[in-house]
């Protein structure tokens, strides 16, 4: 019956893209649609019928892929509890900084097209990719000159991410950077090749959206980065009084999250503020567990790269259909904090917080 109704769903889709091809106004729809909102989608969808189809076939699409073409796995929205097929954002691979980009990025866009029936219109590029931005000292790009490295041998090796450390304790690793005379598939680049689990995105009542595993993961192995817009702490402040402000409505959360690594010294601390509300990847659906979740938190140090990039590793062996979380910390400062459904034995019934 299921595959059933994946052919049936199959050719629908098949049909559409027949009837746009024949159809001039359809063809152009086709070029615009995928970059509208929800809102500005469903206004269109009212005009007429076919309008109305080619706008259904664009939800449609866009539910199958969260990454939008970005990620090397699609990764699907599924919601049985109301009638939002996806939620809308803007996909980063990686965090970026519009501090730190180049000039002519300064100004990142406000829309990314996402649904067409074209992949190659869907591969936006105006975010950053992985590609992490190059540390240059003395005219000399920083990494090693290995051809691929292995293991201990190569002078970027950190350690592995997924080992016996506590759940809430961020790890720090160092892996290759852009600098290094290795590629792609070298085996010190575990975080730098995007989604290579399969991964889901489905809706609970209470939780909102939550990202589960679509197959089994064994432990230590990558799952994904928390990418978003890299802010200075006074922006951050700003953003989340402003964040405080919509969620007192109801209705809205925020997925601010702020990365505390301490230095060898120990008199100093660098603050990494991450803020994947608007703009971000997958790791912005992942919610918090009382108990610490089943994800470890790794700040991956790439050589020859700026800062270090917050990735989740497996700490644990992850089942099929499990939900992926972690701890969002201890602290719970605030009197507003926002009430906890992660179902541990040894839930404190409040979101974790502090006055950012």
């Amino acid at each position: 019956m299921a595959l059933y109704g994946y052919k049936r769903r199959q050719h629908q889709v098949a049909d559409e893209e027949a009837e746009s091809a024949r159809d001039p106004l359809l063809r152009c729809a086709d070029l615009i649609l995928p970059w509208l909102t929800p809102q500005e989608l469903a206004a269109v969808s009212l005009t007429s019928a076919g309008l109305r189809r080619a706008s259904l076939s664009v939800a449609r699409r866009r539910s199958s892929d969260a990454a939008r073409g970005l990620e090397p796995l699609p990764v699907p929205f599924l919601s049985a509890v109301d009638s939002r097929p996806y939620a809308y954002f803007l996909y980063a691979p990686s965090s970026f900084s519009r501090a730190l980009s180049p000039p002519n990025d300064a100004l990142l866009p406000l829309r990314q097209p996402w649904g067409s029936s074209s992949r190659t219109v869907d591969r936006p590029t105006a975010f950053p990719s992985r590609e992490a931005a190059d540390v240059v000292v003395g005219g000399v790009v920083l990494g090693c000159g290995c051809e691929r490295c292995e293991g201990r041998d190569c002078a970027c090796w950190g350690g592995d991410g997924g080992g016996e450390e506590e759940e809430e304790v961020v790890v720090v690793v160092s892996e290759c950077g852009p600098g290094c005379g290795c590629g792609s598939e070298c085996g010190n680049r575990a975080s730098q090749r995007g989604v290579e689990v399969r991964l889901k995105i489905a809706r609970d009542k209470k939780k909102g959206w939550c990202l589960f595993a679509d197959q089994a993961i064994e432990k230590g192995r990558f799952v994904c980065e928390y990418a978003g817009e890299l802010l200075t702490t006074k922006e951050a402040r700003a953003r989340q009084k402003e964040y405080d402000e919509l969620a007192s409505s109801g209705g809205f959360s925020s997925a601010l999250l702020v990365v505390r690594e301490h230095l060898p010294s120990g008199k100093a601390c660098l603050r990494i503020n991450i803020d994947a509300t608007k703009v971000g990847n997958v790791g912005r659906f992942i919610n918090h567990s009382c108990d610490g979740g089943n994800l470890s938190t790794v700040l991956v140090r790439s050589t020859g790269a700026l800062l270090p990039r917050l990735c989740f590793f497996a700490s644990n062996d992850i089942r099929e259909g499990e939900e992926l979380s972690f701890s969002y910390g201890e602290t719970r400062l605030r009197s507003n904090g926002l009430q906890c459904y992660c179902g541990a034995s040894n839930c404190f019934g409040v979101l974790p917080s502090e006055h950012t």
